[in-house]
């Protein structure tokens, strides 16, 4: 019977002839469903054509963001620091073979970087987590890492920007992993007092002692839309006080609503909003 056949112009198709798309060429929103093809998403920052959802990217998209094609970017700093396994620790696994898979699977080294680079005219310092290297973790190669940039940008006099998507500390390095909250909001303090600006960026998620320390120290606190930000997780402070948390509780817009967060900025605008505040406080 015809009508089970596509016929358009003359030219019907079979359903085994038909040409599959590659992967990757479209993905679904996790938020509203929509889909949207892999060009427009990323002409769009990574974020929802229809309803605006920031997806999670990683260090090389942000860099790729912020610094565009006039822009001169320089070598990525301090790569020399690698984990360590101070504590000889070991869990399901060893955390030298957990530090090798984060390795392979995310082709990080760690995961912070560091890059000097002019944007738009303004030179500054970036550093940027990654979550796909154990949940962005901080142990104690992340808090070097920021403890030499904020030194470089003191003896450079550039201002430091931050873009925190952290789990919290590393619990496979301890105490040790605690210390560099303390370490690099010391450093931090030294650029308030040399009136250097540093910004911090607060992207999905933000919990745990990143949170808690250096991530809400900047001279301006921003943040990405409905960015999951705090210490502890919803459900534990659920399960603590014994009561429903409001609605949006760790949101963006609920800690700009509280006075935690100066303002929220759209991925795409992030750019030209950078270049703005830096300009303003330089």
């Amino acid at each position: 019977m015809s009508w089970f056949k596509r016929v358009k112009d003359g030219i019907i198709t079979r359903t085994e002839d038909k040409t599959e798309a590659p992967d990757g060429m479209w993905s679904k929103c996790p938020a509203c469903k929509s889909i949207t093809n892999y060009r427009e998403l990323k002409e769009n920052a990574y974020t929802c054509t229809n309803c605006g959802h920031h997806w999670r990217v990683g260090s090389e998209k942000y860099f790729n963001i912020l610094f565009q094609e006039d822009d001169d970017v320089g070598e990525e700093l301090f790569t020399e620091l690698k984990p360590a396994d101070p504590l000889e620790f070991e869990d399901t696994k060893a955390y030298p073979d957990r530090v090798e898979a984060a390795k392979e699977k995310s082709g990080l080294e760690e995961a912070i970087r560091v890059v000097d680079g002019t944007m738009g005219g303004v030179r500054l310092v970036v550093a940027c987590m990654d979550f796909r290297f154990i949940g962005g973790s901080m142990g104690s190669v992340m808090g070097e890492r920021l403890s030499r940039a904020a030194d470089y940008c003191l003896e450079h006099k550039l201002p430091f920007l931050i873009i925190s998507k952290s789990g919290g500390a590393r619990m496979m390095e301890g105490a040790l992993s605690l210390m560099q909250m303390a370490k690099v909001s010391a450093k931090l303090g030294l650029l308030s007092k040399a009136k250097i600006p540093f910004i911090s960026l607060l992207t999905d998620p933000t919990t745990g002692g990143v949170t808690a320390s250096f991530a809400m120290l900047g001279d301006l606190n921003i943040a990405e839309p409905d960015a999951l930000i705090g210490f502890a997780g919803p459900r534990v402070i659920k399960e603590t006080i014994g009561k429903d948390l409001p609605k949006g509780f760790q949101r963006s817009e609920f800690l700009l609503e509280h006075g935690f967060l100066d303002f929220i900025v759209h991925r795409k605008q992030l750019r030209e909003k950078l270049i703005q505040s830096i300009r303003h406080m330089q």
